[in-house]
Protein backbone atom coordinates (compact mmCIF):
# COMPACT_ATOMS: atom_id res chain seq x y z
CA UNK A 1 0.00 0.00 0.00
CA UNK A 2 2.84 2.42 0.80
CA UNK A 3 4.38 1.86 -2.62
CA UNK A 4 0.97 2.68 -4.09
CA UNK A 5 0.79 5.92 -2.07
CA UNK A 6 4.31 6.90 -3.08
CA UNK A 7 3.48 6.04 -6.69
CA UNK A 8 0.30 8.13 -6.47
CA UNK A 9 2.17 11.13 -5.03
CA UNK A 10 4.89 10.84 -7.68
CA UNK A 11 2.33 10.48 -10.45
CA UNK A 12 0.51 13.63 -9.30
CA UNK A 13 3.80 15.56 -9.03
CA UNK A 14 4.85 14.52 -12.54
CA UNK A 15 1.55 15.22 -14.34
CA UNK A 16 1.74 17.88 -17.05
CA UNK A 17 -0.86 20.01 -15.21
CA UNK A 18 1.48 20.05 -12.17
CA UNK A 19 4.14 21.66 -14.45
CA UNK A 20 7.14 19.92 -12.85
CA UNK A 21 9.59 21.01 -15.57
CA UNK A 22 8.56 24.63 -15.22
CA UNK A 23 8.90 24.38 -11.43
CA UNK A 24 12.40 22.91 -11.77
CA UNK A 25 13.38 25.63 -14.24
CA UNK A 26 12.04 28.34 -11.92
CA UNK A 27 14.10 27.05 -8.97
CA UNK A 28 17.39 27.73 -10.79
CA UNK A 29 19.15 24.88 -9.03
CA UNK A 30 22.84 24.55 -9.83
CA UNK A 31 25.35 21.73 -9.94
CA UNK A 32 26.85 21.12 -6.48
CA UNK A 33 23.89 22.70 -4.63
CA UNK A 34 22.83 21.21 -1.31
CA UNK A 35 19.06 20.99 -1.01
CA UNK A 36 16.56 19.99 1.68
CA UNK A 37 13.27 18.67 0.29
CA UNK A 38 10.98 19.00 3.31
CA UNK A 39 7.91 16.82 2.91
CA UNK A 40 9.57 14.76 0.19
CA UNK A 41 6.64 12.34 -0.07
CA UNK A 42 7.30 9.74 -2.76
CA UNK A 43 10.56 11.42 -3.74
CA UNK A 44 9.71 12.75 -7.19
CA UNK A 45 11.45 16.10 -6.67
CA UNK A 46 14.28 14.70 -4.53
CA UNK A 47 15.22 12.39 -7.41
CA UNK A 48 15.01 15.23 -9.93
CA UNK A 49 17.15 17.44 -7.69
CA UNK A 50 19.74 14.65 -7.23
CA UNK A 51 20.26 14.48 -10.96
CA UNK A 52 20.67 18.26 -11.30
CA UNK A 53 23.07 18.81 -8.38
CA UNK A 54 25.33 15.95 -9.46
CA UNK A 55 27.76 13.85 -7.44
CA UNK A 56 29.22 16.83 -5.58
CA UNK A 57 25.77 18.07 -4.60
CA UNK A 58 23.47 16.63 -1.99
CA UNK A 59 19.73 16.25 -1.45
CA UNK A 60 18.18 15.68 1.95
CA UNK A 61 14.81 13.98 1.41
CA UNK A 62 12.97 14.80 4.64
CA UNK A 63 9.61 13.32 5.57
CA UNK A 64 7.71 12.24 8.68
CA UNK A 65 6.60 8.99 7.03
CA UNK A 66 9.39 6.43 7.37
CA UNK A 67 7.81 4.17 4.73
CA UNK A 68 8.11 7.00 2.20
CA UNK A 69 11.77 7.36 3.12
CA UNK A 70 12.32 3.64 2.47
CA UNK A 71 10.71 4.08 -0.95
CA UNK A 72 12.94 7.07 -1.72
CA UNK A 73 16.02 5.07 -0.67
CA UNK A 74 15.00 2.19 -2.92
CA UNK A 75 14.28 4.47 -5.88
CA UNK A 76 17.52 6.42 -5.47
CA UNK A 77 19.52 3.16 -5.47
CA UNK A 78 17.69 1.97 -8.60
CA UNK A 79 18.49 5.28 -10.29
CA UNK A 80 22.13 5.08 -9.21
CA UNK A 81 22.09 8.18 -6.99
CA UNK A 82 24.31 8.20 -3.94
CA UNK A 83 23.70 11.88 -3.19
CA UNK A 84 20.25 11.51 -1.58
CA UNK A 85 20.13 11.28 2.20
CA UNK A 86 16.76 10.31 3.65
CA UNK A 87 15.94 11.88 7.00
CA UNK A 88 12.99 11.46 9.32
CA UNK A 89 11.56 14.93 9.98
CA UNK A 90 11.99 14.44 13.74
CA UNK A 91 15.75 13.97 13.26
CA UNK A 92 16.28 16.76 10.72
CA UNK A 93 18.01 19.20 13.08
CA UNK A 94 20.50 16.57 14.21
CA UNK A 95 21.47 15.76 10.61
CA UNK A 96 21.69 19.20 8.99
CA UNK A 97 24.76 21.36 9.49
CA UNK A 98 24.60 25.11 10.07
CA UNK A 99 25.09 27.21 6.91
CA UNK A 100 25.01 24.07 4.75
CA UNK A 101 21.94 24.45 2.54
CA UNK A 102 21.69 26.40 -0.69
CA UNK A 103 17.99 25.69 -1.01
CA UNK A 104 14.97 24.43 0.93
CA UNK A 105 12.02 23.10 -1.06
CA UNK A 106 8.58 22.75 0.58
CA UNK A 107 5.81 21.51 -1.71
CA UNK A 108 2.26 20.81 -0.48
CA UNK A 109 3.58 20.47 3.09
CA UNK A 110 3.36 24.00 4.50
CA UNK A 111 -0.16 23.45 5.87
CA UNK A 112 1.11 20.50 7.97
CA UNK A 113 3.77 22.51 9.78
CA UNK A 114 3.09 23.82 13.28
CA UNK A 115 4.39 27.13 14.63
CA UNK A 116 5.53 28.02 11.13
CA UNK A 117 7.10 31.38 11.97
CA UNK A 118 9.36 29.78 14.59
CA UNK A 119 9.95 26.73 12.39
CA UNK A 120 11.26 28.82 9.47
CA UNK A 121 13.15 31.25 11.73
CA UNK A 122 14.98 28.23 13.14
CA UNK A 123 15.67 26.80 9.66
CA UNK A 124 17.47 29.99 8.71
CA UNK A 125 20.63 28.86 10.52
CA UNK A 126 20.95 25.90 8.13
CA UNK A 127 20.90 28.10 5.03
CA UNK A 128 24.02 29.58 3.50
CA UNK A 129 24.07 33.38 3.18
CA UNK A 130 21.53 34.23 0.48
CA UNK A 131 20.09 30.72 0.74
CA UNK A 132 16.60 30.32 -0.68
CA UNK A 133 13.33 28.68 0.28
CA UNK A 134 10.63 27.73 -2.22
CA UNK A 135 7.10 27.27 -0.90
CA UNK A 136 4.49 25.66 -3.15
CA UNK A 137 1.17 25.32 -1.36
CA UNK A 138 -2.46 24.79 -2.24
CA UNK A 139 -4.51 27.98 -2.38
CA UNK A 140 -8.01 28.13 -0.90
CA UNK A 141 -10.19 27.49 -3.91
CA UNK A 142 -12.78 25.15 -5.28
CA UNK A 143 -15.95 23.92 -3.72
CA UNK A 144 -16.35 23.03 -0.09
CA UNK A 145 -16.18 19.41 -1.29
CA UNK A 146 -12.68 19.68 -2.77
CA UNK A 147 -10.21 17.47 -0.87
CA UNK A 148 -7.72 20.24 -0.14
CA UNK A 149 -10.34 22.66 1.09
CA UNK A 150 -12.33 20.08 3.06
CA UNK A 151 -9.20 18.75 4.84
CA UNK A 152 -7.63 22.17 5.40
CA UNK A 153 -4.69 21.33 3.11
CA UNK A 154 -4.27 24.92 1.98
CA UNK A 155 -2.86 28.25 3.08
CA UNK A 156 -3.55 31.67 1.60
CA UNK A 157 -0.50 33.04 -0.24
CA UNK A 158 -0.56 36.30 1.76
CA UNK A 159 -0.35 34.29 5.00
CA UNK A 160 2.68 32.35 3.72
CA UNK A 161 4.39 35.60 2.72
CA UNK A 162 3.57 37.27 6.05
CA UNK A 163 4.79 34.30 8.09
CA UNK A 164 8.06 33.96 6.15
CA UNK A 165 8.69 37.70 6.45
CA UNK A 166 8.12 37.47 10.21
CA UNK A 167 10.62 34.58 10.23
CA UNK A 168 13.22 36.87 8.64
CA UNK A 169 12.96 36.17 4.90
CA UNK A 170 12.19 38.36 1.92
CA UNK A 171 10.26 37.50 -1.23
CA UNK A 172 12.49 37.34 -4.25
CA UNK A 173 10.08 35.83 -6.76
CA UNK A 174 6.46 34.71 -7.07
CA UNK A 175 4.97 32.66 -9.88
CA UNK A 176 1.37 32.25 -10.99
CA UNK A 177 1.59 29.42 -13.53
CA UNK A 178 0.18 26.80 -11.14
CA UNK A 179 -3.61 26.73 -11.19
CA UNK A 180 -4.24 25.30 -7.70
CA UNK A 181 -1.11 26.37 -5.84
CA UNK A 182 0.86 29.44 -4.93
CA UNK A 183 4.61 29.37 -5.60
CA UNK A 184 6.94 31.82 -3.90
CA UNK A 185 10.71 31.88 -3.48
CA UNK A 186 12.21 33.61 -0.46
CA UNK A 187 15.77 34.60 0.40
CA UNK A 188 17.42 34.41 3.80
CA UNK A 189 19.18 37.76 3.25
Amino acid sequence: MIDNRADMLNKKASEPKAKPDKIIESLKIKTNDIIADIGAGGGYYALRFAEIVGKQGKVYAIDSNSDMLVTINDESKKAGFDNIITVNADKMKSVLTQSELDFIFVRNTYHHLENRINYFADLKKYLKPNGRIAIIEYKPAGSIFSFHRFCGHQVKPNIIISELQQAGYKVIESFNFLKEQSFTIFSSE
